[in-house]
């Protein structure tokens, strides 16, 4: 978000959402049964994320993965999205396409930052962005978490 902060949800795999990788849940460190103990309705995150981006355009490093999953996503929860996502790389010059792998590399040291969970993810990207468009900018990994959990 602009004002820095990281809004994160887990979300509860419908019933015909059968397909799983174990070496998917060892690099993001969430387990199946986690989404479905802990996991928010997909109806209720579509709602959630439309609220928080209304109108807006959302950016991601990996467009073509994250664009299915949002599409999956909003078609079971019957709703229309209401943002756009892009890509991150349409934002950046030939030369800073060149520097990107490097400086996300750059930011997750300076940072400490571990990447491969959504709302990390996310956070790397805006940061490496800063770090390209604005070298002087000091990087830190002090970001307001908002973490949506399930209603008990």
């Amino acid at each position: 978000m602009p004002d820095g902060a990281l809004h994160v949800w887990l979300i509860k795999p419908l019933e015909d959402w059968t397909h799983w990788q174990e070496s998917a849940e060892k690099v993001h460190g969430i387990a199946r049964q986690q989404l479905l103990d802990e996991g928010q309705p997909p109806r209720q995150v579509a709602d959630e994320l439309n609220e928080l981006l209304a109108g807006k355009t959302v950016f991601s490093d990996g467009w073509g993965v994250d664009r299915t999953w949002l599409a999956l996503l909003f078609y079971e929860a019957n709703v229309l999205q209401g943002f756009k996502l892009d890509s991150v790389y349409s934002l950046l010059g030939e030369s800073e396409l060149e520097h990107w792998n490097e400086q996300r590399d750059e930011v997750l040291q300076l940072t400490g930052m571990v990447p491969h969970r959504a709302g990390t993810d996310a956070l790397v990207i805006q940061k490496t962005l800063i770090h390209l468009k604005e070298p002087a900018t000091k990087l830190t990994d002090k970001s307001t978490i908002i973490t949506h959990k399930k209603a008990k």
